[in-house]
């Protein structure tokens, strides 16, 4: 089968590998749909040195497809069902990934299984906000208005909190941001320093925000978060970083007094009960997620679209992997 491998920093190939063999707590799934994601750039670009290179597969990690075989007794699943395939170990970018069955999760029918995909980056957002406190009638800025971003203000309007306030450099994807609950927005790019933060405490009515996401993984914007809470305020750092070492700003957290939370590796959760609610969000229309999906490639093209989507070239928001049948 073809599969992607990441093979140095910045540098990815496509390489023949075997079909995986079928192993016992396992199913082979078929890839339909992949969907690319900061993570994936981290992996390409930023990821120590010591990891290169990945395996083969890297970097996919949001896939849906259908079940070639399984072996797993007692499980509902089986041969010929669609589903989503978690892969936490980021090696899903192939013409068929191995998952084990405690990742693998039933789609219904009914709706487009590139719209069900999204439930995967969805299903963190909602894990992630378990980290955050009581957000009813909290303020909250989101810094960064990609996919994780829109969910981040879908799910915290919904968790309550107000004003949730977009903050992105792009106009196309604050366009987007009311859409999934955002209640103010703010292109970054127009505001310089004390500007922004003037901008927030007129919106906060006085004050900073008592809640900022960050959800880019910039070396400015991880900076900019602890720059707009408000002093005892919460921050929740959810962008992959671009490297291991970056200059950071610890004196202005250290006098923010601020909580300071990071969050990854939403498979750890029991049942994956947060991409469980997502797939039902995502099935039942109550979040429309259609609108994301911005570009689409096929498979052959996905290496160019990796820049593609760490440039946000074409305003893309989300780009869609189209396997070969």
């Amino acid at each position: 089968m073809k599969a992607v491998q990441v093979v140095a920093r910045g540098k990815a190939k496509f390489v023949e590998v075997p079909v995986p063999t079928l192993r016992p707590g396992h199913a082979l799934v078929r890839a339909k749909f992949l969907s690319l994601c900061g993570s994936d750039i981290r992996m390409l670009h930023f990821a120590p040195e010591q990891d290169y290179p990945f395996p083969p597969g890297t970097t996919g990690h949001e896939m849906v497809g259908v079940v070639e075989a399984i072996d797993a007794p007692g499980t509902s699943i089986q041969a010929g069902d669609l589903v989503l395939a978690l892969a936490p170990n980021h090696i899903a970018m192939a013409e068929y990934y191995l998952a084990p069955i405690e990742y693998v999760l039933p789609l219904p029918r009914g709706m487009p299984s590139e719209q069900l995909l999204q439930a995967q980056q969805l299903g963190t957002v909602i894990f992630a906000c378990q980290r955050l406190p009581e957000m009813a009638g909290r303020s909250v800025a989101i810094i960064g208005q990609g996919s994780a971003g829109l969910y981040f203000n879908y799910q915290l309007r919904h968790l309550g909190a107000y004003p949730v306030i977009a903050i992105d450099l792009e106009e196309r994807r604050l366009r987007l941001s009311e859409d999934f609950g955002a209640t103010h927005t703010i292109q970054n790019a127009r505001h310089a320093g004390n500007d922004l933060g003037a901008t927030l405490r007129e919106i906060c009515g006085g004050d900073l925000p008592e809640v900022v996401v960050e959800a880019a993984g910039e070396v400015d914007t991880i900076n900019l978060a602890i720059e707009l809470v408000r002093l005892n305020g919460d921050i929740l750092y959810f962008g992959y970083p671009r490297g291991q070492v970056i200059p950071f700003n610890f004196e202005l957290l250290f006098h923010k007094c601020c909580h300071a939370h990071t969050i990854v590796g939403a498979t750890v959760e029991p049942n994956q009960q947060s991409s469980r609610i997502a797939i039902d969000l995502v099935a039942s229309g109550k979040i429309d997620v259609s609108r994301l999906i911005t570009h689409r490639v096929p498979f052959a093209n996905v290496i160019e679209a990796y820049e593609q989507h760490r440039s946000r070239g074409d305003e893309c928001v989300k780009i869609l992997v189209e396997m070969p049948e």
